[in-house]
């Protein structure tokens, strides 16, 4: 496919000589006498592979073009521009530069230095963004390799537990949703997500006949399930890149009213995305089936994280959990494994 160049200058001499130039190179060209018109042509005919553009011309000169591109078009923030000039000055060239451009051409131009100007430059970008690419590709494949390890670790976790059979997934699906409405970019999200499925994983470190004991724990054995949050904080500590994982492992166990463990921390001292994932984790807890009992009715739960509000939970999350329910009609926010 040849490239699609876009000629601005006021001259049309310069105009004509130029598309004819680049036509016999092989090249598809089109010309504007103005830079007000270059906004016009983008929107109708999608961004150029380049842009000629002359600095000097009684509307708008090519300085101010190239501001209003990389200002006010998406597209025009990625054009490369070669600026045609017949001034020599050095300050104009470094001006120029410093906006932006990736070149200058100067007028008349020899027609052989144009095209290969004009090639190099389009090489060079077209280089740039393949290698852009490649690295949004690798990017996207290590962290897709970094999501299956993570869940694939809550499923561990979770297996720890006959009854606990894919909490840690539905906890981080929870704990995501609350975040998007509560107005968390895409990147925050995915964050947030991850500190859900990775929020038990301090049960590593619990005795299993401890979390499968179906009747009443003792007093002792309660210590060692509420030592989890701790557990888990210091194995997520290890991660250097991701601090924020620590959060959710270490304080989604905190209450509102201070009342939680293992810190006591109490209202805006719990980190933000602890107080989501609390919510979604007792949500979860009570639409699930235990050793010691079936999942609550939905209309139960409603009315426990209603009653937890300030005290529990943070009420503004409670109030997104809520709004969340009365949502789910059906109550298939539940785990139906039987």
């Amino acid at each position: 496919m040849s490239s699609q160049i876009l000629i601005v200058d006021d001259d049309p001499l310069i105009l004509k000589g130029a598309w004819n130039i680049l036509t016999e190179a092989g090249m598809k060209a089109a010309v504007l006498k103005s830079g007000l018109m270059i906004q016009d042509y983008i929107r109708d005919n999608g961004a150029p592979d380049l842009i000629l553009l002359d600095i000097s011309m009684p509307d708008m000169d090519g300085f101010e073009v190239l501001k209003e591109l990389r200002k006010t078009e998406e597209k025009g923030k990625e054009i490369p521009i070669i600026f045609l000039t017949a001034n020599e000055d050095e300050d104009t060239e470094s001006k120029g530069l410093s906006l932006g451009a990736m070149d200058y051409i100067r007028k008349p131009f020899i027609p052989s230095i144009l095209v290969l100007r004009v090639r190099h430059v389009i090489e060079l970008v077209t280089l740039q963004r393949e290698l852009g690419s490649e690295v949004e590709r690798k990017t996207r494949e290590i962290e897709q390799l970094y999501l299956n390890v993570v869940s694939s670790l809550a499923d561990a976790i979770d297996a720890k537990d006959a009854y606990t059979n894919g909490h840690s997934a539905r906890v981080a699906e929870y704990s995501r949703e609350i975040a998007k409405r509560y107005g968390f970019d895409e990147e925050q999200q995915d964050m947030i997500y991850m500190m859900g499925l990775l929020h038990d994983v301090g049960k590593i470190g619990v005795p299993d006949e401890i979390i499968n004991k179906p009747s009443r724990l003792t007093d002792e054995e309660f210590a060692i399930i509420k030592s989890h949050p701790v557990i888990g904080g210091r194995i997520l500590s290890n991660i250097k890149g991701m601090p924020m994982l620590v959060n959710g492992a270490r304080w989604h166990h905190e209450r509102y009213d201070g009342r939680g463990y293992p810190d006591g921390k109490a209202g805006e001292d719990i980190p933000l995305e602890a107080r989501m994932i609390a919510v979604a984790d007792a949500y979860d807890a009570m639409s699930s089936n235990r050793s010691y009992r079936g999942a609550l009715p939905q209309e139960k739960i409603r009315e426990e994280i209603e009653k937890g509000k300030g005290t529990q939970f943070d009420p503004q999350f409670a109030d997104i959990m809520l709004a969340m329910i009365d949502e789910d009609t059906d109550y298939n926010m539940r785990d139906k494994h039987e």
